[in-house]
Formats: structure tokens, C-alpha cells, sequence
């Protein structure tokens, strides 16, 4: 590290910025603009700064805390020196340590030190004081370190942790059960009040906000049960409870989700929230399926700060994010997102929506289910059991005086004609199709029956994305396997190949299988008047595709390769989220 520059000098040159931030300035590790940004994100997002810059611009947590000493007078101490059995028992609580993402690492005399990441989290050493009773002192220690350390204590025994293998053992938590329909019936009654059960259902639902993971998998088979996790894109089992226990796990987290706990013969549809400290909820979309061998149980995770990360954070290339925004500064338009499911479709809309979110505009939303809220919109619920669908929201919207409408998904031709008048006559319409590019999107419409020279009228963008895990910065290495003509073969150009990028995953403590969080690959098309010419035309779509091609637009398949030529995916990540 370069040698100390003073707050004051920081403070002199960018005098709306210090601290930490003013620091990072001063090292050149941050522009102005990336630091004034990164404080504005963190703030929204209610994280602190460093778990800002460590999970969203990958700045080097050692080199973070070095900074944060220097600029705090804040003593460092290296966690992995620790002894886990010098830690004082009596002060080492589970809740308040992944609440506060602080750990009691000994005490001297009257005084406990806390080892925390961030040395403006003070409300930790408040807390932590109250509990213990004596004063108590922050260390500054490296955040990768200080995760991992809080798993491993809760892991251990802290008020989370369930020991799985007790579960179905005899002894203090008698769980055995038979497989008759009357015994069945009988834990769904007893399950609410199964305190083992309730423990490890607690602990699966943290370890997989903990982890990152999008979905979770309950899934009972003849003989076993699994627990699996979505985690950047990609399934994998995290643990494997008892069979025995699959009646009682379903009911339990139908009992969560408001759901029939009686009722086994049809799917439900649920929503649970978790309230992890006063300032953060995670919400979880539930949804039974009835299989062959008991309710096979999915949990979608939906983390309102996913879409508070700002347009920078999802992967946008310069010209795709011009073009974004472009299209949202426009007074009327439709702007359609398309996608598979978990694609990161409602982050983009939603940081689209973040943008236009001001108090001279009046901004609806009609979604199924609403998986972000966000303040200053009024968000919809549609409930088509009491009629109101997609299209009757609509209707409604447009009677409330709107600048900005939301529509979740455009399902059929009902809605979408909606959609479209509103475009028409003065206001931007923000919405999804569930289609593979954007000539496809086109195509549907025109299946759905609306009229191609409404398409082209209305129509102003569309934004076809993927999610791809992304390579660590830790651990990837340059790919040398792969010769020139074969990486030319899969449309690298020769400019692309110069650069000496292109990487593969290794694995290291810092990430899983060679990968660390997932960016967006995306293929944004302006309606041109070429492009709207070729639909009034009754262009199929590849013929669609290619006026796309002609006028400039990347596709998926360019936009992943220019990534991985930039060292921030893998080969097989572009094999994987696109096609030739």
C-alpha cells in the first residue's frame, strides 16, 4: 500500500467525501464517482460500505481492512491465529453475531473486544456491551475471515444450529414415524409444535440467505429426502434429513406459509418473511407440488436489496446501459424484458423502476407475486380467484392518473393490448414476456394476435438477459487449453483473442467450484425504423434477428463472449447460458 494521505487532503479534494471512502480515493483503488456511489448503494441497500465494496465491486477485503485501520486507528488482528477455544463462551451469542456480523474474540480486564469489518459498526459494540455487561473495544479483521468464523460458530451451537443427525435418531427428539396415511395426518397436526423441526427449517432458510442461493428445494423420493440449494444459477445438495421426516418438514413450512396444512392433493401457493434485524426482511415465495412420494416443496428467495444494487452492478455493456436508460427518459414507450425464469428479469425492471422513482411521477405496479418493495411505488397484487388479473390492474391505472406502469408478465392478448394503448397515449409501460431473445418476443406478440403495426408503434426496447456465474478474481487462471482456431470457431474475434484474458474456474476458499456471484449477459435492441419497417413487413424472427444484427445490437451469445474475453466468465459459462 502506498503511504498514508490525511482525511484532510482526502476531504480537500472530493470535500463531499470521507472517511473510508475519501481513502479509497486517495490509494486510487476508487474514481470519485465509483466512491459517491458505492456510499449512495450501501446506504440504500442498509449494508455497510465494506460488505459493499467486498460483495458488489470486489475490492480486496485484506487491503480494506488495512485501509480502514490507517484511517480509524482501529488495531487489526488476524483471525486465522485464533484458537476457537480461547473464544468466551458466555458472550458468544448466534443471533447477535450474524445480526451485527460481530464476534466477542476475548476479554482483558473490563473490557470485551469484538472483532468486526466495519469500524463504523458501532451499534455492535452497543449491543455486545449491553449483553455482556463491561465496556468493549473493536479489532479490525479481514470480512471474508469474519463470514466464514460466524458460520463456523453457529455451525457449532449457536442459537441456529440443529444437529440433523439427531433428528432421526432416538433419544432426545423422538421423531420416528410410520408411513401410513393416519400417522401422517398426525404429525401434520403435531408439526408446528416440533421444536427440532422448527430449528432446522430456521437453519436451512438462513444458510441459504448466508450462502447467496435464489431457490430452495424440499424434495421427497422413496427411500430419501434431499435439500438442495440454487446457488449462482446451479443446484446442489446441502443436506440429506431422514425420509421419515418429509411429513413433518412439509407441514411445517406450509404452517409458515399460511397454507392447508390438511390438504395434500393439490399444489399451494405461500409466502413466508424472515426479519433479520429491525433494518432487513427476506421474503420467501412458496410453492407445493404433490409427487409420487410427498409435497415436493420450492422456496424462492426474494431480497428486496437485489434490486438496489444500481444499473452499474448487473453487467450492462456501455452501449446497452445508453440504451436503457434512453428508453426510460422516454415520456411514453414500452420497454419488454424477456428471459427464463431466474433470470434476473424483475432486478432489471425493478432498477429501471429505482430510477424513475421520484416524487413528480406516479409510478403502478400489477405483479404475481410482488417480490421487491420498494418505497414510493404503488405495487399491486393481482388475485384472479376475486377477478382482479393483469389486465383488470391495468384498467384500473390508467384511471389513476399514471406517468409509469409495471406490468409483471404480459400473458396473454387481453393484457398486452392494454399494455400497449397505454404506450400509446403518453406513458411508459415496463413489463416481461417469457420468451429466448428479443426477435422471439416480437414473434409472441404477433401469436398473441396483436396487430404488428402496434408492435412497432408502442415498442420502444427490448432487453433479452441471462445470469452467468461469475469467475473469482482470487483464484482464476488464464485458459491455455483451448487453441486459437477453436476459440475463433466459437466467435471470439482475433482483437478479442489479443487481449489475453480469457480465463477458467481453479476453486478456492474464497469462492465455490471457481466461481463467486453471477453477472448479467444481455442483448438490448432499440425498435429502429429499420427494425419496426421489417415487423410492419411480417418478418419471422430470424429475419428480425438479423435486422438486430445489421443495425449493431450484440446478441446473447456476442455480449457472453465478450465477457469471458474480458476475464469475467468461463467457456463453459458461455456454452451453458447461450447458444450458436
Amino acid at each position: 500500500m502506498n503511504a498514508p494521505i490525511s482525511s484532510e487532503i482526502h476531504s480537500s479534494i472530493h470535500p463531499t467525501i470521507n472517511g473510508l471512502a475519501a481513502r479509497l480515493i486517495g490509494e486510487g483503488v476508487l474514481t470519485a464517482e465509483q466512491a459517491r456511489d458505492a456510499e449512495n448503494d450501501a446506504r440504500a441497500m442498509h449494508v455497510s460500505l465494506t460488505r459493499y465494496l467486498i460483495d458488489t465491486l470486489d475490492v480486496d477485503s485484506q487491503e480494506l481492512v488495512e485501509m480502514a485501520s490507517v484511517e480509524f486507528g482501529v488495531p487489526v488482528f488476524d483471525l486465522e491465529a485464533m484458537n476457537l477455544d480461547m473464544l468466551p463462551e458466555h458472550q458468544i451469542d448466534a443471533e447477535l453475531m450474524v445480526k451485527h456480523h460481530a464476534v466477542p474474540l476475548f476479554r482483558r480486564g473490563q473490557n470485551l473486544f469484538v472483532a468486526v469489518s466495519d469500524p463504523l459498526n458501532l451499534s455492535a459494540l452497543d449491543e455486545f456491551k449491553f449483553a455482556a455487561g463491561i465496556n468493549t473495544d473493536a479489532v479490525l479483521v479481514d470480512d471474508e475471515a469474519l463470514r466464514k468464523l460466524i458460520a463456523t460458530l453457529v455451525e457449532k451451537g449457536g442459537s441456529f444450529d440443529t444437529d440433523i443427525a439427531s433428528l432421526g435418531a432416538d433419544g432426545e427428539y423422538d421423531l420416528e414415524i410410520g408411513d401410513g396415511a393416519a400417522e401422517e395426518d398426525e404429525d401434520a397436526r403435531d408439526a408446528a409444535d416440533d421444536t427440532p423441526i422448527v430449528r432446522f427449517v430456521n437453519k436451512v432458510l438462513l444458510d441459504a440467505i448466508k450462502q447467496g442461493a435464489s431457490d430452495i428445494h424440499f424434495e421427497p423420493y422413496e427411500r430419501d429426502y434431499r435439500v438442495r440449494f440454487r446457488t449462482d444459477g446451479v443446484l446442489r445438495e446441502v443436506v440429506s434429513p431422514p425420509r421419515n421426516l418429509a411429513p413433518r418438514l412439509a407441514a411445517r413450512l406450509k404452517v409458515m406459509s399460511q397454507m392447508d396444512i390438511s390438504e395434500r392433493r393439490i399444489p399451494q401457493d405461500g409466502r413466508i418473511q424472515m426479519k433479520l434485524s429491525k433494518q432487513r426482511a427476506i421474503n420467501f415465495r412458496v410453492n407445493t407440488l404433490p409427487t409420487m412420494y410427498g409435497e415436493k416443496i420450492v422456496l424462492r428467495i426474494l431480497d428486496p436489496s437485489s434490486a438496489q444494487m444500481g444499473i452499474d452492478a448487473l453487467g450492462y455493456e456501455e452501449d446497452q446501459k445508453a440504451l436503457y436508460l434512453e428508453a426510460l427518459q422516454k415520456p411514453q414507450g414500452m420497454i419488454l424484458v424477456t428471459g427464463p425464469t431466474g433470470s434476473g428479469k424483475t432486478v432489471s425492471l425493478y432498477t429501471g423502476l429505482g430510477i424513475l422513482n421520484e416524487p413528480e411521477r406516479n409510478i403502478s405496479t400489477a405483479e404475481d407475486p410482488v417480490e421487491i418493495n420498494m418505497m414510493g411505488i404503488n405495487q399491486v397484487l393481482v388475485n384472479p380467484k376475486v377477478g382482479l388479473n393483469f389486465a383488470e390492474a391495468l384498467r384500473s391505472f390508467l384511471r389513476q392518473d399514471p406517468d409509469v406502469i409495471m406490468v409483471g408478465e404480459i400473458r396473454d392478448l387481453e393484457t398486452a393490448e392494454i399494455g400497449i394503448k397505454a404506450a400509446q397515449t403518453g406513458h411508459l409501460v415496463l413489463s416481461t414476456v417469457h420468451t429466448n431473445s428479443a426477435a422471439e418476443t416480437v414473434t409472441r406478440l404477433l401469436n398473441m394476435g396483436v396487430p404488428a403495426f402496434n408492435i412497432a408503434a408502442s415498442v420502444s426496447l427490448i432487453i433479452a438477459q441471462r445470469l452467468a456465474r461469475r469467475l473469482c478474481s482470487h483464484c482464476a487462471e488464464l485458459e491455455t487449453t483451448v487453441p486459437e482456431e477453436a476459440l475463433l470457431e466459437l466467435g471470439f474475434t482475433t482483437n478479442q483473442l489479443q487481449t489475453d484474458q480469457i480465463k477458467r474456474p481453479v476453486g478456492c476458499a474464497q469462492c465455490k467450484d471457481g466461481y463467486k456471484g453471477r453477472v448479467g449477459i444481455y442483448e438490448v435492441v432499440k425498435i429502429t425504423k429499420a427494425i419496426a419497417s421489417a415487423i410492419m413487413d411480417g418478418a419471422n424472427s430470424l429475419e428480425l434477428d438479423h435486422a438486430a444484427r445489421k443495425a449493431g445490437f450484440a446478441d446473447l451469445r456476442q455480449s457472453a463472449l465478450k465477457k469471458c474475453a474480458a476475464g469475467l466468465i468461463s467457456l463453459e459459462e458461455v456454452s451453458r447460458v447461450t447458444t450458436d
